[in-house]
């Protein structure tokens, strides 16, 4: 009966795919970094898909990422001087305090377009906060309004699904430091963290001696990730594809904490 309540919500996860507004959220995604313009509303640089995911939210169309969705740690991404050359004609400039080229992004707007930093945490408090508050500034409250209740019945959805289906007691894991949020989604009972620093061979040797049953892994930093005998490796995403579909993050992660579960 697990099993067949784990099926469905697999089926669903694949159906809302294919429904919605393409199907990203891997790091296979092609490069494409605007979404269609509409007349008479903000223009918006973003420095990143994640970024330009919580605009779109918001309710903005006309949005220019410049770290393209396909590079696998955006934040590492060296902007050539043609990437920044939409930040000129920009209304407002969003980034994240740790994104390496922020800097670059505020020289760059000059003073013309409004400098906004934006908290990245894909937990439903900080998505709820942010959208909300970029909805306020760009005169688009209503339209992030109606996408944050999609977003609250989509997670819903994800989490009672995938917990319906967590054995009891619940499985163990370590995580990565910013990934382990999503262990909040299915149940899991974290024992130990790791990174941002690399893993030393201390560290290893703690979090392999607490014999996790899995280890929730930063997708976008795959070196950084350590190997443990006997742990299920979960490649976990935060940032969406071209299409800053951020629904479609929770999508692909649900699906893959989702095959653990049933294996």
């Amino acid at each position: 009966m697990r099993f067949t309540r784990l099926a469905a919500l697999t089926a669903s996860a694949l159906t809302l795919a294919l429904l919605t507004t393409g199907c990203g959220g891997t790091d296979d995604e092609p490069s494409g970094e605007a979404a269609a313009p509409a007349a008479g509303g903000p223009k918006v640089v973003a420095s990143t898909s994640w970024v330009g995911s919580l605009a779109k939210a918001a309710g903005v169309t006309d949005i220019t990422v410049v770290a393209p969705a396909n590079v696998q740690h955006p934040p590492d991404y060296d902007p050539k001087p043609s990437d920044l050359a939409a930040v000129a004609g920009a209304d407002y400039v969003l980034f994240a305090e740790f994104d390496g080229f922020a800097a670059k992004l505020k020289d760059a707007a000059g003073g013309k377009g409004q400098l906004v930093p934006v908290e990245l945490e894909n937990t439903p408090a900080k998505i709820r906060s942010e959208v909300t508050r970029l909805g306020g500034l760009f005169g688009t409250a209503d339209k992030a309004a109606a996408w944050l209740t999609t977003f609250d019945r989509e997670y819903a959805n994800f989490s009672s699904g995938l917990k319906d289906v967590a054995p009891i007691p619940p499985k163990t894991a370590v995580s990565h430091l910013f990934m382990a949020y999503w262990a909040e989604i299915v149940g899991f009972q974290v024992v130990g963290t790791y990174g941002p620093q690399p893993v030393s061979a201390g560290q290893l040797a703690e979090l392999t001696a607490k014999k996790p049953a899995v280890v929730l892994a930063n997708a976008h930093l795959p070196g950084a990730n350590p190997e443990i005998p006997g742990a299920k490796r979960v490649d976990i995403v935060n940032y969406p594809g071209a299409d800053l579909d951020l629904l479609a993050v929770f999508r692909t992660n649900a699906e893959r904490l989702g095959a653990v579960l049933a294996s």
